[in-house]
Parts: C-alpha cells; structure tokens; sequence
C-alpha cells in the first residue's frame, strides 16, 4: 500500500467554491502521509529537547515536518499513528489519527453489546445508507468489507480517523484513502431523505454517533494566560456553541427528547410550531418554515422555506436551498407538516462542523492564506535581518574572541545579537495598525471577521456593486401592469386592484411566497407591494386546517387569497416552488372555491418567463414594450399561467412539469428607486480612481438607466452592448459589439449605426453585457474576455454562479476586487472577492469578511480609508521595529568594539518604555477624511522604503559614531579598564553617551516614520502620540542632563559634570532629528526616482494594466457592429 494519499474530496459539479463557502461542496485536496511512532527516536528527541534548552522544540514548532520526521518512520496509511498533511496553500500540519476500539460488552457508544462479525452483518443487512454510500466509491465483497470498519483477529472493531480543522476524516480501506465523513451521505437522493422520515432506531443512531462523532461546533479556548491577550476565543466559543434539546422520532413511531449535540444524519426532527434556533442542517420534507439566515447570507428578510420535492436527484443544500434549514439560523414559525398539522418535519443532513455554521466558525479560526505582497515581503526582510544578525553575530563572536572573555560569555552575547536584530515583538506590532481599524470599524457599525483582509482593503483597485437593496432601495413601487396576449397590450392600468377579474389578477394575488406571522404579513419586499397593491388579503390555516381544506375540495391548503369583493372568488394555494436566482422564477399551484379550475400561476424575469410559454401567447410587441420600460429603470416582471387536471397529485407534483407550455398574462412593472447615498459614493470613488461594476440579476436596460442615475456611467459616456451568442444545431457563435440605441438584448441583432465621433472627440465608453453573453463569451471568445472585462461597467441577468466566476476572472487580470451585495445571491462572489461586504444587521456572516450594519454603500469608501491607513501603519510600524532593532543592534556592537556593553536595565528601559509604548500608540491615528486617487505601496522592497532605511541606517551609525567621538575627544576623558569587560565594566563614558543618543533615535524614528497625508491623519492629529513623544523626549532629555546619583547607580550611567557636553549630547540627537525630517521628506517628494530613470521605464507588471495601455493605443476597439468568429484560446499575458 502507497505510504502517500491524497483526501478524496467529493465533486460536486458546481463551479469550484471559494474556500469554505458553507453553502457549496468543498473542492479541494490535501496531500497526505502517513508516519509512525518509533520510540527511541521519540526519546532521543526528548533528551535533545532537554539539552537544547528547549531550542529544539521551537525548530518543531516551527517546521512541523522535521518534528515528524525525526520522531516517526514513513509507513503506509492503513498503519499510520500520525499523518503529515499539506493543503492547497502549500501549508503542513500535523495530525494524529484516532483508533477507537468497540469490543464485546465494552462499546463506549453502542447501547448494544455487538462482536465485529455481527457489527458487519447488522451494517450489511440493516443500515442501507451506509452500504450503498461506500459502494458507490467501488465494487466491495462481504469478506473484503473494510472500510472504516476493520476486522481484526480478537474480534475487535476499529474506526480509524482523525480531526482536521474541526472535521473528521474517516478512513476507507478499500479505498485506501482518508475521507471526510460526509462522504457517506453525500450521495443521498431526495427519495432517500423521504425514506428516513419513519425516524431512526436507537441502534442505528448509535452506530451513526460513533462514526459522525457529537453534533457540536466546539471551539478549543486557549490558557488563561493567552487569552488574556485574546478574548475573541471565548467570544467565538459561545457564539459557535449551540446545544438545545430537540424531538426525533423513532422508527417505533416513539417521538422522544433528546440533546442536539446526539444528533446524526438520518434523524427525523419534529420541528414545534413556535420555531427554535436550529441546531444542525436538514432537509425540510413537511410543512413550511419562516426562517431568518442574517447570520449566513445577510438577508435581513425572513425566507420561506418549502417541502423537499421527492425525486431520484442528488440531493444538494446548494441546489436546495429553499428547501434546507441551516444550522445557526432562527426557524421564526413552522406550519403545516408535523402531528395535528402544528410545525414541520425535517431529516439532518450535516452535523458538527459539516454546516452551514461549522463552516462559518472554521472560516474564522482557519482564514484563507492571505495572498498579499506585503505579507510576503515582510518574510523576506525578516529573513534579511536573519542575515544582519548572523553577520552581527559573527562580528561580535570575533570581537569577543579578541578581548579573552569565557566561552559562556561569548556564546549568550552573540545570542543577545540575534534577538536585538530580530525583534521577537516584530510580527504582534504590525497588527497593531489593524487592531485599530477593525475597533474604529466596528464603532461605525461594519464588522470584521478576517482582520488580514483590512489591509488588502487598501489595494482594492475595483468594487464590484449588486443592484437590488445595495445601490438601489430595497422597497418597491407598483408602477403599473399591462396584461398581455395573442392580440397584444391592453392599456397600462397603474395599480392591479383596478385590473378586471381575471387570471391576471389571481396571479398577482396568488403567485408569492408571503406568510403571516402572527397576523403580519412577512416576506420578500416586493411581494408585500404587489400582494399589497391587488387589495386581496392572505388567510392561512388555523390548527389543523380541515375547515380550509373542506373549503377547497379536500385538498391540503397552504394559504388563501381573499379578494376584497365578491366580484372574484377567493384562491387557495396548494403548493409554492419558491424563487430561484439561477432559475430566475417561481411558481404556485392553486384551485379554486370548491376544488375547481385548478391553475399553475408563474413569475419571472421577463425573458424567462416568455422562454416557457406557448410561443403563440407572447405578445409580438413584447420585446419592445420590454425595452422601453427597462429604459425608464423601472423593474420589470411578467406572469403566466397554465390550466391543470383537477385529477393531478398536487402533493407530487414537480417544478418541471408545472413550469412548460404556460400560457403570457402580462407584465408588471415596479420603480427601483436608487438609495440617495449611492450617486455620492460612486463619485468618490470615481474620482479616487478606482473602478466601479454594477452586477445584477435584472434587465440590462434597467441596469444600465441604474448605471447613469447613479453615476457610474457619466451623462457624456457611451454604453455599448455586447452581445454574444452560443453554437447551435443553426448557426455558429458569433460576438458583437452595438451602440446604445441599437442594442438588442433578446435577438443579438446587429443594428447599423452611425459611429462617427464614438472614437473621436475624447468620449470614453461603458461596456454593457448579460449572463448569456457573458457565459457565451467564456466559452467561445476567450481571447476577447480579459478586453471586454477591462472595459465592462454593467453585468446584467447574471446568476449567482456567474456573479462568481466573474469576481475570478477580473482577479484573473491582477485587480483586486471588492464586492458588496446584500448576501441574498451574492455568497459565491462576496467570498470569492478579495474584499467582500454584506448589508445585513448580523455582526457575523458566512456571506462575508466584512458585515455592515449601515444598509447602504456608505460603507465602502470608509473601509477603503481605513484599509489604507491600516496598510500604511503597518508599513510604518514594521519599519519602525526594523529601525529600532537596527539601532540597538548599532549600539551594541560599537560597546562590544570597545570592550564594554548596555546594562540589563538599560535594555529593558528601551524595549518596554521606548519602543514598546510608542509602538502600541502609533498605530492610533485615523484614516484621512478623503480618499486620495494614488493608493499606498503594497511592497516593502520598493525603492523608497528601502532607499529610506538605507540613509537612516547611515544617519544613526554616524550619529553614534559622533557621540562616542565627542565623548572620547574630551579634555576629562577617562579611558575604560581594559582588564575587565562587559557589564562588569560599567558605568563607563562610552556606554552613557552611545545609550543616550540611541535613546533619542528611538523617539526620533517613531516620529519620522508614521505617515500623515495623504490616506492618514497628520501624527498631530494623534493625540496621545504627540504626547507620548514630548513625554519621552523630556525624559531623555532629563537622563541625560539631570540623572542624578539614584538614577546613576540604577541605570548604571556615567554622571557627567560637563554641562556644556550634556548640550552637545541633546544638539547631536536635535541634528539627527532634523537630518532625518528632512531625508523623508525629500523621499516622499521623489528624490529617489531619478533612479529609476537610469533603469528606464518598465511595463507594469499587472495585467490589467498593460491590458489598458494597449487598449488605449487602439482606438479602433471594439469594432462597432461586425461580427467576430470564436476563438480558441485565452490571452494570458500582453505585451
């Protein structure tokens, strides 16, 4: 057996997730190896450990690999104690696997005694889902049965697993391979979960316990002493900690009390009417659900969740959604399906850290690597200041070697060096600047759950906007409807209640998902309007519901519409397949009084809706009347309708059957106001040069109107449509580029136009293209795709698959992306972004890194001024620790030289009272109040931070060097004692002035390093800093001309008597301040760049970039009106 394997990850045929994405199938793979323990060389280990003083634990900390190496021999995975596993990200951990033994009488979790022979049998004979789940992963015979379970000859049963990020993998022999456990059950078919709502046996329940292991999302808290400094474990711990007792029933028809951390998959919940905060995922297979998911998506509008339909398909939580309880989320009200018709019945799905909860919780305690330069490059000048100290060390080795002290001695001072020029506090003070902006952040109603992701928020250079409820309000108008049909439009009737009785009518009041919670009607804000604006009112079943149902003929009745006269009966609804983003519609099934004229009512997207009806009943002015609404950005919907037998199963009946051949009713139509705050944004970020995208499900006609009223394309700017069609059977695929006034969406029909004065004259343009074209596009025009994202404004019929693959693609080009959307449909592209905002009221959501509390793109420019004034006091703060290691190291390397050193006093009064206030307080200062069009660096290995450091380097070496010679130039100079050396040589002339002048440096560095303008405040503008550095100035300042005999003999100081020399002391430090105020400055005004000419220029190294210079060279694209043929490949790079 291969002593490697790889974690066998289920494919889900999806497009790939972004990682963790709660609601979509992980896709990833680890590269796994298998080890086992060898006691002598675990020993030997020990022993080192002891004699390394604990050194080499901290190379083990540090390289897991070696630590497994050295204590473990390679081995295959069947037999493996420990495994080595390595992500995607290239990171290795460390894990043990678990045996957990079940033998005769003694099973921890087994409430019956059970050998491992008839433990096989039972699962063989009797736990179907479990046999067909592995048999599906290859063809298995009774006596080769091994997989999870092992026989072995004391009639032992083994589960062999571990835990990685808080899920288990369990191992399948015959697979040779560790799986997560969900893999059991991932094949499960709607039909299956229907088959589980007889309930579970105790036996069965058991078994499936032991191998899912406890239904909690446990968050391991850290000592006491850590979590002094890291409260948000305990935080996180009760947030993600959820035990409630819930009802199972039993396949005995015994329904009975149980904890919800001794839920397992296959369970069949009773769900009380009055809803509970659900503890785990399930499928929803009677009754219906008000649920609110503000914690998963962001919405803040409860969703109706309906029964599962029963089919042979795959059951997925993804494709399922309307149909699946998450775990985390408040059920509000559950009707119509458990005992008596009170609440519902459900059967789970996924437990422990295998929900939509366990998801968000792992997300938080296991971020995504954060792929930012910054980062990278803060390795690699630590690994530069390795090499200082090395050299350093070896200097001071040499010099110690020279003056004869012990071996002792030289080996802990030229250890000393290592940790003066790699400061252990190096990587906690950068954060510091990130602390503050998620704190400022927070107190501004925006919250964080990535703090890495704020200093990327920085380098955003697009931000891609949703239009519903982010730019545009999320309450809507009725601005008319217009019934359609074979014969044309009737006259626009502004509100449906004036509409005659009709179907038109009935499917306005009927075609919803509204429910009443406590005689309220709640539910998607624009079916409140339309529900609202018919005067019809919603009546739902009391208790039982028999008297509705005798009402309607006998059937189960979900809802009634009443109407306000008698002039049109009242309608029962039956049963209600729910909005779906990628389906773009929902439908109903109602009967009337009486159980008469069964009908199918359909609401849609325009386009959708005309694709499933009788050809013959769409109004031949349909795409015109279209057009002309979508202009006015008015939102647009159309209804349909079909006649049922009255025979049909209503309780079986399926979404494809119902939603074919429907006959047009018409379309309504609804104002989407812009939210007054979204014109003002765009334009700040306009001008700040950062790009913006709107992406949305509507209509591109309503899209682009939303565009100019927002201001993301200007009042002088062209919009041009492209328009790409796929292959088919008739024609092959073709791409075209039309002016505004002769786009057509629907037919992809060129329009001749006139295109003198698009190119000339300075106009820019705005490219406007739908999910169609888009998807087209990708498909057979790759080498145009990255031309025709530069370019793009407007994203419109965009599902949220594509709203994804589109945050990818721009990525693609180098951008990094900002998406803000309400969460509803966005969860795919707000996690796939580099910065992702939700409008939601929850302070933590799976949706997104960042949660704003503000439901309005106000947000946006405020996160963008705080990640850059994060990125620049990080910037700051590293090269402020950087300078101070480089001073200090200076410092001690000149008193090793002459043969003395610092005071441990002296050190400690540096590294804590210095360095350690200032650097807590620097980080203070607020974000500029505008944002300014130049983002700040990314690198640290950019030419003016490096020039910087370089000259300061030099500044301090020569301002030290100063003060030791003004020291040693004295009349009253006293030479040191030669036969001693060290602190056994203090207090000396030589250490008092290299230790004051250093002192000086420290608050010298702090000021000249914290930037102001343009993306921070003025350091004045910092308060306590500004204090802070008087304070320590003064304080130097009195050290050196006012010590006094105590502080003398505690900091081990030289009293000078010379006042004129202690003036001189404080004018070199003065000088040096000024020497380098003046050196920044002249940075920051470009005096470096006249190197860079004698580099000459250099193509950037983004694509996008490179993408725009070339674009803007040709100003013959895009070709107007000319069909393109397809291509075959992708323009990766251009030159």
């Amino acid at each position: 057996m291969d002593r490697r394997g790889s974690v066998v990850e289920p494919q889900s045929g999806l497009p790939s997730p972004s990682p963790r994405d709660p609601l979509l199938s992980p896709d990833s793979h680890m590269d796994v190896q298998g080890y086992k323990w060898v006691r002598w060389r675990v020993w030997l280990c020990r022993l080192a450990a002891v004699l390394s003083l604990g050194v080499l634990l901290i190379v083990f900390h540090w390289r897991p690999r070696l630590a497994v190496l050295a204590r473990c021999c390679s081995c295959p995975l069947a037999l493996a104690d420990i495994l080595l596993l390595r992500d995607s990200f290239g990171q290795q951990h460390v894990v043990e696997v678990h045996k957990v033994e079940m033998e005769e009488g003694r099973s921890v979790t087994c409430i019956y005694p059970l050998t491992a022979l008839t433990l096989h049998t039972y699962i063989r004979n009797h736990i179907s889902w479990f046999v067909f789940s592995l048999e599906s992963l290859g063809d298995l015979e009774d006596m080769e049965w091994r997989d999870t379970v092992q026989l072995y000859k004391e009639e032992k049963t083994v589960l062999r697993y571990y835990l990685y990020e808080g899920m288990r993998y369990i191992w399948l022999d015959r697979k040779g391979t560790f799986c997560r456990v969900s893999v059991l059950n991932e094949d499960w078919s709607c039909r299956d979960l229907y088959g589980f709502q007889k309930g579970l046996s105790h036996l069965e329940q058991s078994m499936r316990r032991h191998v899912y292991g406890p239904n909690l999302i446990d968050v391991p808290v850290k000592p006491y002493i850590k979590l002094l400094f890291e409260e948000q474990s305990v935080t996180l711990r009760n947030m993600a900690r959820l035990v409630t007792n819930v009802t199972v029933r039993r396949n005995s028809g015994v329904e009975e009390c149980v904890s919800s951390e001794d839920l397992v998959p296959g369970d069949c919940i009773i769900i009380p009417q009055e809803g509970l905060l659900f503890p785990c995922d399930a499928a929803l297979l009677a009754g219906e659900c008000l649920v609110n998911e503000s914690m998963l998506t962001g919405e803040s509008v409860p969703v109706l969740k309906t029964q599962l339909p029963a089919g042979e398909g795959t059951y997925s939580s993804e494709t399922e959604r309307r149909h699946t309880l998450f775990c985390g989320t408040q059920l509000i009200q559950a009707k119509g399906g458990g005992p008596g018709g009170n609440g519902a019945i459900a059967v789970v799905t996924s437990t422990g850290f295998f929900t939509a909860k366990g998801n968000l919780v792992s997300s938080i305690l296991y971020p995504q690597p954060t792929n930012f330069r910054f980062y990278q490059d803060s390795a690699k000048f630590l690994l530069v200041l390795g090499f200082i100290a090395f050299l350093g060390t070896i200097y001071s080795f040499v010099v110690l070697l020279r003056t004869k002290a012990t071996w002792v001695e030289m080996v802990i001072r030229s250890l000393d060096i290592v940790t003066i020029a790699v400061p252990p506090a190096l990587p906690a003070a950068i954060t510091t600047g990130t602390i503050y902006a998620q704190r400022r952040l927070k107190s501004q109603g925006v919250f964080c759950i990535s703090p890495p992701r704020i200093n990327i928020c920085g380098k955003v250079s697009v931000f891609c906007f949703d239009k519903t409820g982010t730019l545009t309000e999320d309450g809507l108008d009725v601005s008319g409807v217009m019934e359609g049909g074979p014969s044309g439009f009737s006259e626009l009737v502004s509100e449906p209640r004036f509409l005659p009785p009709g179907h038109m009518l009935s499917g306005l009041a009927c075609c919803h998902t509204v429910t009443l919670l406590r005689g309220v009607p709640l539910g998607d804000p624009l079916e409140l309007k339309m529900v609202e604006s018919t005067g019809w009112t919603l009546e739902e079943p009391v208790g039982d519901g028999k008297v509705l149902d005798a009402e309607f003929g006998g059937h189960k009745v979900l809802a009634v519409m009443r109407p306000p006269t008698s002039t049109s009966e009242a309608v029962a609804i039956l049963k209600r397949f729910p909005f779906s983003s990628a389906l773009q519609r929902m439908s109903v099934v109602t009967v009337a009084h009486g159980g008469r004229s069964a009908l199918a009512f359909m609401k849609g997207s325009p386009e959708m809706v005309a694709s499933l009806c009788q050809a013959e009943s769409v109004p031949a002015q349909f795409s015109s009347k279209l057009r002309n609404f979508s202009s006015e950005g008015l939102r647009v919907l159309a209804l349909a309708y079909k006649p049922l037998d009255r025979n049909t199963d209503f309780k079986t009946i399926e979404r494809g059957e119902v939603e074919k051949d429907m006959k047009f009713l018409g379309l309504m139509m609804m104002k989407n106001l812009v939210k007054p705050e979204s014109p003002e944004v765009i334009n700040i970020l306009r001008q700040a040069h950062l790009r913006n995208i709107m992406v949305t499900g509507d209509n591109i006609l309503t899209a682009v109107n939303v565009a100019k009223s927002c201001g993301m394309v200007g009042s002088d700017e062209k919009v041009i449509f492209v328009n790409a069609t796929p292959h088919t059977a008739q024609s092959t695929p073709t791409l075209t580029f039309n002016l505004e006034e002769g786009g057509n969406i629907d037919t992809h029909s060129s329009v001749e136009v006139i295109t003198q004065g698009l190119y000339q004259g300075g106009f820019s343009y705005h490219l406007a293209i739908s999910g169609k074209s888009f998807a087209a596009l990708c498909d057979h025009f790759p080498e145009y795709l990255p031309k025709v994202l530069l370019r793009s404004t407007v994203f419109a019929r965009m599902t949220p698959d594509q709203k994804t693959q589109l945050v990818k693609e721009l990525q693609k080009l180098n951008y990094r992306v900002g998406m803000c959307g309400d969460g509803a449909n966005d969860c795919g592209a707000l996690r796939a972004a580099d910065v992702g905002v939700s409008l939601s009221e929850a302070e933590a959501s799976v949706a997104s890194p960042f949660t704003s509390k503000t439901e309005n793109i106000s947000c946006v420019p405020l996160l963008i001024r705080e990640g850059r004034c994060s990125l620049v006091t990080s910037f700051s703060l590293f090269r402020y620790m950087a300078l101070y290691s480089l001073i200090q190291l200076c410092a001690v390397l000149i008193l090793y030289t002459v043969k003395t050193s610092m005071a441990d006093l002296q050190f400690l009064f540096c590294d804590f009272f210095l360095v350690t206030l200032l650097a807590i307080v620097m980080g203070r200062g607020g974000p500029s109040k505008e944002l300014h069009s130049r983002r700040p660096p990314a690198t640290l290995l950019a030419l003016p931070v490096l020039g910087s450091m370089f000259i300061h380097i030099c500044t301090i070496v020569l301002g030290q060097l100063g003060a030791l010679f003004i020291t040693t130039s004295q009349d009253w100079y006293i030479p040191l004692n030669t036969t001693v050396y060290g602190t056994e040589n203090l207090p000396n002339m030589e250490d008092t002035s290299v230790f004051s002048l250093s002192g000086f440096q420290y608050i010298i560095m702090a000021a000249v390093v914290t930037k102001g303008y343009p993306h921070k405040k003025p350091f004045y503008h910092n308060v306590i800093f500004l204090c802070l550095l008087l304070v320590l100035f003064a304080v130097m300042t009195w050290l050196v001309v006012y010590p006094g005999p105590f502080i003398c003999e505690l900091f081990k100081l030289y009293n000078f008597t010379d006042m004129d020399f202690k003036v001189l002391l404080v004018a070199v430090a003065a000088l040096n301040l000024l020497i380098c105020f003046v050196v920044e400055f002249l940075i920051d005004m470009g005096l470096l760049n006249c190197l860079r000419l004698l580099r000459g220029s250099r193509e950037s190294k983004k694509q996008y970039k490179r993408l725009d210079v070339l674009l803007s060279n040709t100003p013959s694209w895009p070709p107007l009106n000319q069909p393109l043929p397809p291509t075959n490949q992708t323009v990766i790079f251009v030159s």
